[in-house]
């Protein structure tokens, strides 16, 4: 199995669950990344940050680079390209964080089933509350490192993912930040060899804007920069 590893507490929890399915056994983490930046998609985390989640957890990183906003078409063709190269080692099933977008879901199964490939979605359909409470009683730590404008403020940044956040969360974003309204990194879990000591340091401001010109997708998103202590 591959995981899709987005560097943030849902790929994690997913990853805390699958190692309780025997029937199941990640061997490979995958992630995106931007070629320009080198860091997540959305997440904004350095490479190097990206690296040593997967030094800590004793897995192969697999990293697809794309440049900023690919058009779909890019997207599918690398995707399938590494999906492929996977299946000739025995990779079977593809695993995601995804917890209620069923469009997301649709769209990977389609993507997966036109390879012969399964997936798999460890969360899906969880209460979102109780998966913030699951991240924590895991003892999965992670921190916001980006948030969408449009939902939150950048005070936000920096904030642990656990039950006190969600007393401060407003009523319109969803407690695990499901439809995009922030991103975090997970710096400790228990399945972590030794935690990634960090340190955080400038926020920037970037706006997106959507590939098809529509002004209501036209979105701005506050990044805090991470590094590792030295």
């Amino acid at each position: 199995m591959v995981l899709n590893w987005s560097s943030g507490k849902d790929a994690a929890l997913a990853y805390y669950k699958l190692l309780n399915m025997p029937q199941y056994k990640v061997a490979h983490l995958l992630t995106t990344l931007s070629l320009e930046h080198e860091r997540v998609f959305m997440h904004g985390i350095r490479e190097t940050l990206l690296d040593l989640q997967a030094d800590r957890m004793g897995l192969p990183l697999i990293k697809v680079k794309l440049p900023a906003s690919p058009d779909d078409g890019v997207y599918k063709n690398a995707m399938k390209n590494v999906l492929v190269q996977l299946q000739q080692v025995g990779v079977t099933t593809a695993a995601y964080g995804d917890i209620f977008l069923e469009d997301l879901k649709l769209y990977r199964e389609q993507q997966l089933e036109q390879i012969g490939m399964q997936a798999h979605f460890p969360l899906w359909q969880t209460d979102t509350r109780e998966l913030v409470k699951q991240v924590e009683q895991a003892g999965i730590e992670a921190i916001i490192v980006c948030v969408n404008d449009k939902y939150l403020g950048k005070e936000f940044l920096g904030r642990k993912i656990d039950t006190a956040l969600l007393n401060d969360l407003p009523d319109n974003v969803d407690p695990c930040g499901e439809n995009g309204e922030y991103h975090s990194y997970v710096y400790n879990a228990p399945y972590f060899s030794a935690p990634i000591p960090i340190v955080t340091g400038d926020v920037v401001h970037r706006r997106y804007t959507a590939p098809n010109g529509d002004a209501q997708w036209d979105t701005g998103f506050y990044f805090m920069d991470c590094d590792l202590m030295v």
